[in-house]
């Protein structure tokens, strides 16, 4: 079964939203370039546990239109703020097992700061201001977490 991808490529900037899984050499060889000496990538995974409670999977819900804009917004932001060369940032929906990817930011700059400021950038803004939420299951229960914004 085939499953919706959205996305957006221009030369600089990658999005995807999608409930296929992430693929970090897919970013990895986006941001690849001969102008860049670092490349870095963030690999966000689904743990087992929060706040002393056993997780056994999460649910991540978007809004895609606005997502995918919020998304577009902080990539543009990080070419503009910090010295890198092109960006990556994919995110999955849908139901995650332990161990799971639902999140990738690579980003590329001729010297490493550049690129690890940028992935930092780019993390902590997607989960202030893109509309995805992650639900939480444990074997008691349930609970919405990040509802925002």
């Amino acid at each position: 079964m085939k499953f919706p991808i959205f996305a957006t490529t221009m030369s600089k900037i990658a999005i995807k939203i999608t409930s296929e899984k992430l693929n970090l050499q897919e970013c990895y060889d986006f941001v690849t370039d001969d102008s860049c000496g670092g490349i870095t990538a963030f690999v966000g995974t689904v743990r087992n546990s929060t706040q002393n409670k056993e997780v056994t999977q999460l649910d991540f819900s978007t809004y895609k239109p606005m997502a995918i804009k919020e998304m577009e917004k902080i990539a543009q932001l990080a070419l503009e703020k910090f010295s890198i060369e092109k960006i990556a940032i994919h995110h999955a929906e849908g139901l995650l097992q332990i161990g799971d990817i639902p999140v990738i930011i690579t980003a590329s700059a001729a010297h490493r700061k550049a690129a690890f400021d940028a992935c930092q950038f780019a993390i902590d803004t997607l989960k202030e201001t893109v509309p995805i939420w992650k639900k939480e299951h444990f074997s008691d229960g349930e609970i919405w977490v990040n509802a925002h914004p």
